[in-house]
């Protein structure tokens, strides 16, 4: 039993392109299997009394891809969103959030997102924030511009965070990226500014209980000082 654990985790789940090429499966097949993992990924948070999970799923530069790629990601969203519709989002009792410039997905995409948001809503136990058409700094001007809107002509740090999509949330303990890359891309660079931050070389959709596990134990060794 780990004395320490994070109360709130956020993981880059990097890496899905990278394993449909080496698998030899489309780039959807491997963002299905990535989709996939999230849902393991809510039970090892369960299974460790670890009550919110944000995961980044769609960048704001994503859009710029391929657009044939970017339709059938779309309509993978579709799917699952579905999906989750019927079974996952009751199943697990999680309150489910879209977090980014969500405006920006197909209409029918939107509609269901907001959908599950409002089904999900009474649901207080866990909380699963997925970021999509996210970006950092379109986080923070987005702040910014809606100070500005509310005619705000100075705010300190907790109003600050009030203005942000993770309004009400807590930054997150603990942020993990996979695939080896060691950066976090405009990442929550708010929330995150005394997050620990963990590397894992594994492919998303390759990333299992085990390491998930290693990354806690990681965490647990950590003294954390918030600049203190």
């Amino acid at each position: 039993m780990l004395s320490k654990k994070p109360k709130h985790i956020a993981i880059i789940p990097d890496g899905n392109r990278r394993w449909a090429r080496l698998h030899k499966v489309s780039i959807p097949a491997a963002y299905e299997k990535g989709i996939d993992n999230i849902g393991n990924v809510l039970k090892w948070c369960r299974k460790n009394k670890i009550r919110t999970l944000t995961m980044w799923g769609f960048s704001t530069e994503n859009f710029m891809r391929d657009r044939n790629e970017v339709e059938k990601l779309f309509r993978l969203f579709d799917k699952k969103l579905s999906e989750g519709l019927k079974k996952d989002y009751k199943k697990y009792k999680v309150r489910v959030r879209f977090l980014g410039r969500i405006e920006r997905f197909p209409r029918q995409v939107y509609e269901k997102m907001r959908r599950v948001e409002e089904e999900t809503s009474k649901n207080k136990k866990y909380n699963l924030n997925l970021m999509l058409a996210y970006g950092g700094r379109n986080e923070i001007l987005d702040a910014v511009n809606k100070a500005l809107k509310l005619g705000v002509k100075s705010v300190d740090e907790r109003e600050f965070s009030s203005l942000l999509y993770t309004a009400g949330l807590p930054d997150p303990d603990l942020i993990i990226r996979t695939s080896g890359e060691i950066r976090l891309s405009g990442f929550m660079p708010w929330q995150s500014a005394y997050s620990e931050l963990y590397f894992s070389k594994r492919l998303w959709p390759d990333f299992d209980e085990r390491e998930f596990n290693k990354a806690l134990r990681d965490y647990a060794r950590r003294k954390r000082k918030y600049g203190k």
